[in-house]
């Protein structure tokens, strides 16, 4: 079985760092790079992907509302129009330093608010899949897996877009299949072992909710959040339980090829 296993990173800005990018990434295989308005600025762009490019990492655009004080978390009443403009300026802006170096980006992600918001919001979910496809057709749209995220899988087909459907290993999920908001107790889940058992099953298929039910969670990609603490042991962990299980890791890309 293909896996990839993907991870926010490059949301360190000026003289603030957050996660352990240079560690983490030696365990994954895409890397969801922040564009500068929830994290990053333009040196930790092309720092982020000068790493992924070195470690043949899958380098996706990371893109959320401009909302640096609150780390893109906080939701915006924005119009499709704004949010297809905001996507489009992100993604522009990390394919420029990806041209300069000689590399590619691969996919997209949205994050954090912007991401939760898609899953409930048809509008938002169009606006995003076309931004994506509107700067390059090729580029592969991450989206929720589940039925919950059913409104941005559609969305990113409708455009012609390739759409890899993602699991949350170290993210509690509610009955519905959507990720317990951060600001509850148990949201984000810290036990590297923990972690990587969610992450086995989900790989078979399924997710305990926080109620216990089992949700039908069919993926292409895992998440893991690179600014949780114990981020590179947790990682490593989970690199090394999947292939023990005879799960192979690749870049999101040849996962759906």
């Amino acid at each position: 079985m293909k896996m990839d296993l993907n991870c926010d990173m490059g949301e360190s800005f000026g003289i603030y760092k957050l996660g352990m990018d240079e560690e983490v990434i030696q365990h994954v295989t895409s890397a969801n790079i922040a564009c500068g308005w929830h994290g990053g600025d333009p040196s930790v762009m092309r720092k982020t992907l000068q790493l992924a490019k070195e470690r043949g990492v899958g380098a996706g655009a990371h893109p959320g509302y401009p909302d640096l004080v609150g780390f893109g978390r906080r939701n915006m009443d924005c119009t499709p129009e704004e949010i297809k403009d905001y996507v489009i300026y992100q993604i522009g802006a990390l394919e420029a330093f990806a041209r300069a170096l000689g590399t590619k980006l691969e996919h997209v992600k949205a994050h954090g608010s912007l991401y939760n918001t898609a899953v409930e919001d048809e509008r938002i979910a169009r606006a995003i899949a076309e931004a994506i496809a509107s700067v390059d057709e090729n580029l592969i749209c991450m989206a929720l897996g589940g039925a919950k995220g059913a409104m941005v899988r559609e969305a990113g087909k409708r455009v012609g877009l390739r759409v890899a459907f993602e699991g949350f290993a170290d993210r509690a999920y509610t009955p519905q299949g959507a990720l317990v908001p951060r600001r509850q107790a148990g949201a984000v889940i810290k036990d590297p072992e923990v972690v990587a058992q969610r992450a086995l099953m989900m790989v078979k298929g399924k997710v305990i909710a926080v109620d216990g039910s089992e949700i039908p969670l069919e993926i292409h990609t895992l998440c893991v959040h690179g600014d949780t603490p114990g981020a590179v042991n947790l990682t490593k962990l989970l690199r090394e339980k999947l292939r023990a299980a005879g799960v192979d890791l690749f870049p999101v890309r040849k996962v759906l090829s």
